[in-house]
């Protein structure tokens, strides 16, 4: 016998057992319970958006205050359960060896997460309803509304913040999924896990562009996911070398890190590579017209840098690849309906050089009207052969 009696759980103590019991069985890898208070880095996030870390991501302004206070626009919420699903699969980064290859980021290999969470956390709700035996007002995001998931991941105690501003957890390492179910239920909350990142340094070490202004904070503007995914236009061109293979997204912070040495693979099949989506060879995905895009990345999160962001990357990673053989399909892009893709390629041309592509591009400076593209061609003609007479090398 216990020599003190037992404290009888309370109904939020009750209730959060049983949801987080419902969320394993939902297939879940994480599961916590936080309050639907302000995140506990709602002031340091409206300070990174004053320092214009976001870049081009004005989305993320004109909901901030939504995000520093969801009672604004959510004040029936009591309880915010916070998810983890895991997207690791067992399939590495190609080699020097392995031809005109470039990466997609991990996280979009598969089809679209935010389908495949959303409908989860609505089964996880109805579920939920079905067990309390009555109407439970509830509330799901994914990595789409005005939430700084994130932080509510953090406080529920699913991971913590790692110095790559990534949620880690111990038992998952970061490739996984984060989804929030707000609800009006009245449940325990769960206890934040302590930093365990101590004195490691390896991600931030790592990153090709120094992204990081410092430990837990990211320039986007210089994340490579972002210039890939996020940044409309042309993606600087002191960047662009940093940028290397990388065609939608990154995953390097994420590689180096301790907590990411044995991930287990994700149980989800929907998140295993499609066919030609791991290691991508490049000069395929150059030559798609945008039919063959919608087709292709139907359901795909790459919908998101549309085609002419995608075949930007692409070329981009073949001018740094740097191999010849690219030369015809990169001449051919530089009649691209797309300037932003006439631009790149261009510049990929100047990187390679060679006389076939100096040709290329002269041929492609006598045709072009677009003043940013004429812009690109007579950069890589100047690298190549000097400045054609009456423009400047610095234009």
């Amino acid at each position: 016998m216990h020599p003190w009696p037992t404290e009888p759980a309370t109904e939020p103590e009750r209730l959060a057992r049983l949801v987080k019991d419902l969320g394993r069985r939902q297939g879940f890898d994480l599961v916590g319970i936080s309050p639907a208070a302000a995140p506990p880095h709602e002031a340091s996030f409206a300070e990174w958006l004053k320092q214009g870390y976001a870049g081009e991501m004005t989305y993320l302004t004109r909901t901030e205050a939504k995000r520093r206070h969801p009672g604004s626009f959510l004040p029936w919420a009591k309880s915010v359960i916070s998810v983890g699903l895991n997207y690791y699969t067992p399939y590495q980064r190609p080699t020097h060896n392995d031809g005109l290859k470039g990466w997609i980021a991990r996280y979009a290999w598969g089809d679209d997460y935010h389908g495949i969470l959303e409908e989860r956390l609505a089964t996880f709700h109805l579920a939920l309803e079905e067990a309390v035996g009555y109407p439970v007002q509830a509330r799901s995001y994914v990595d789409a509304g005005p939430v700084l998931e994130r932080d509510f991941g953090a406080r529920a105690g699913i991971g913590w913040f790692g110095k790559n501003t990534t949620l880690l957890s111990t038992e998952i390492g970061s490739y996984f999924f984060l989804g929030e179910l707000f609800t009006d239920l009245d449940l325990a909350p769960d206890a934040p896990i302590r930093d365990r990142c101590g004195q490691c340094t390896l991600c931030l070490k790592a990153c090709p562009t120094n992204a990081f202004v410092g430990p837990y904070v990211l320039d986007a503007r210089r994340c490579i996911s972002y210039l890939t995914i996020e940044l409309k236009g042309a993606i600087p061109r002191d960047l662009r070398p940093l940028v290397g293979i990388h065609v939608f997204g990154c995953d390097i912070c994420q590689e180096v890190c301790p907590y990411n040495t044995k991930p287990p693979v994700t149980a989800e099949a929907g998140f295993f590579p499609r066919e030609g989506l791991h290691a991508p060879d490049l000069l395929p995905l150059l030559a798609l017209t945008e039919e063959e895009f919608r087709v292709k990345f139907r359901h795909s999160p790459i919908t998101r840098a549309k085609r002419r962001g995608l075949l930007r990357n692409v070329c981009v990673a073949l001018g740094n690849l740097r191999d010849p053989v690219a030369v015809p399909a990169l001449a051919a892009a530089l009649a691209d309906p797309e300037p932003l893709v006439r631009g790149h390629a261009a510049w990929a041309l100047g990187q390679i050089g060679g006389q076939e592509a100096a040709v290329a591009l002269e041929a492609a400076a006598s045709r072009e009207t677009e003043p940013p593209v004429q812009e690109e061609i007579h950069a890589a003609l100047a690298a190549l052969i000097g400045p054609p007479r009456g423009v400047s090398a610095t234009r």
